[in-house]
């Protein structure tokens, strides 16, 4: 019998009726589950964009405090450390002292307010921080000024290794800056990358030679050579050392492996106040030996003392230290604009390494002051100025 107009239909009550009806539904909710985890994936797509400085990364889901404290100091030792006793030299040796621990304290602050954030979004990478805080113009900024440290790092390095080669086999400083160039650039190219216990360890080693090479200085101080004040180096030090202690890019991944908020922070304290004590150690014996006549490459002044052995020491250093953090940087900054400005990775390779060299081959040579810039611009906005804005955005907006 045909069911008249505006008499509503009776429910399906029949056990089959029913199976259909639940099996509807039930298509009806993986299909709306399956559209909420794309809709997901999209937005975290769109938001991460991880910018590195360095090679290291966590490589396990969960990591002891030893392990933690290993990969931030490994981060911060590099061929940096090289260019603070020159830098110390500017100025003498309690202005350099104060200047290195005063950017400690400031840089350990930053640190903090990375974590704090990093904590609160589950683990968020720095850009990802600068981008949910500040906007897009946040995330550009961040990726803006770690290429432009990493500029200033390359190009130091390519001046630092024209010094080294031109020690070592006695070619001119500018053929010995190219062949390294063109030999270091080809193996970034290639992503011959080391793993990052790779690079831990030989951080570890650098660190030990730093340890030796103090020994080495520590009965010839004379204190009269280091005792005195000038201010006019004063942006020199300060850049330096900005450069030398910064491991705010890795704070995220250490987080996320130990897997709590307050053990981080304990380990951060170690993790700048270590590297402090031996950079404060390393620049003094220096400046406590040659003065004011500490080379831009620190170690190379061993020859002077050692003869055959200082020699070889003094540049086997910077050699180990320049080339792995070379590699090291130039592979995170291509990394960067390969997934930040989505290039090809030819094209990332060539922003990378080129522009570096072209300003060196133009004129720009002085290893220390280099490093001082990229401390002073692309580091100090990276991990001092754009944490202490995204610090402040939330206070501001209320």
């Amino acid at each position: 019998m045909p069911v008249s107009e505006g008499v509503p239909r009776r429910k399906v009550t029949t056990s089959h009726g029913r199976y259909y009806a639940e099996r509807g539904a039930l298509a009806r909710r993986k299909k709306l589950r399956r559209r909420a985890t794309l809709l997901q994936l999209v937005r975290k797509r769109k938001e991460i964009a991880i910018l590195r400085t360095s090679t290291i990364r966590v490589e396990k889901r969960h990591i002891t405090k030893n392990e933690a404290l290993a990969i931030l100091v490994g981060t911060q030792i590099g061929a940096g450390v090289l260019g603070l006793p020159y830098a110390a030299s500017r100025v003498g040796l309690i202005p350099a002292m104060g200047v290195l621990f005063c950017v400690m304290l400031l840089m350990l602050g930053t640190a903090f307010i990375v974590l704090k954030f990093s904590a609160g979004m589950g683990g968020a990478q720095m850009s990802t921080i600068a981008q949910r805080i500040l906007g897009k113009a946040g995330g550009w900024l961040m990726y803006l000024s770690v290429s432009l440290m990493s500029f200033g790092a390359i190009l130091a390095y390519i001046a630092g290794m024209g010094h080294v080669f031109e020690s070592l086999f006695g070619v001119n400083e500018t053929v010995g800056a190219a062949v390294f160039w063109l030999l270091a650039s080809l193996v970034v190219y290639r992503g011959l990358e080391a793993s990052g216990k790779t690079e831990l360890i030989m951080s570890y080693i650098m660190l030990l030679l730093f340890v030796a090479v103090t020994a080495m200085l520590l009965p010839h101080a004379e204190p009269r050579k280091a005792l005195y004040v000038e201010w006019s180096g004063l942006l020199t030090i300060t850049g330096v050392a900005i450069f030398a202690l910064g491991c705010h890019t890795i704070i995220p991944d250490v987080y996320k492996g130990l897997g709590s908020y307050g053990e981080t922070k304990k380990v951060l304290v170690l993790a700048f106040l270590i590297p402090t004590i031996i950079y404060a150690v390393f620049m003094g014996a220096f400046l406590l030996v040659f003065g004011r006549d500490t080379p831009q490459v620190a170690t190379q002044a061993l020859e002077q003392i050692y003869g055959r052995l200082g020699w070889l020491v003094g540049n086997f250093i910077p050699l180990l230290a320049i080339t792995t953090s070379y590699i090291g940087i130039a592979l995170a900054q291509q990394s960067n604009s390969e997934e930040f400005m989505k290039l090809d990775k030819k094209v990332a390779w060539a922003l990378t390494v080129i522009p570096p060299a072209l300003v060196y081959f133009a004129g720009v040579r002085n290893f220390a002051d280099v490093l001082a810039f990229a401390g002073d611009t692309g580091d100090m906005l990276a991990f001092i100025v754009l944490p202490v804005l995204i610090w402040l955005a939330p206070k501001l907006r209320k």
